[in-house]
């Protein structure tokens, strides 16, 4: 396997993706809050870059929806704190 910096990106998204769900788990980070709903989206965007360079469809799938129900909480807060 040739270890490119897109590869890098997408491991920094599931990483991301990962300790955010982990700290939600612990308790340290509310699922509603902007942060949770921000890295989550974030997340899922690095590893639809790494998927421009070695596609799967599957993955892309999830991953936009991912970034779809991160979208949702973030303007769900937004409209519950003005």
């Amino acid at each position: 396997m040739d270890y490119q910096w897109h590869d890098v990106i997408g491991n920094i998204g599931v990483a991301l993706i990962i300790i955010t769900y982990l700290l939600l788990q612990l308790g340290r980070m509310g699922s509603a809050s902007y942060t949770y709903s921000i890295l989550n989206a974030l997340g899922a965007f690095f590893v639809i870059i790494s998927l421009m360079y070695d596609f799967n469809m599957s993955v892309f799938i999830i991953d936009v929806v991912w970034i779809g129900v991160s979208v949702f909480g973030i303007i769900r807060q937004w409209r519950t704190n003005h």
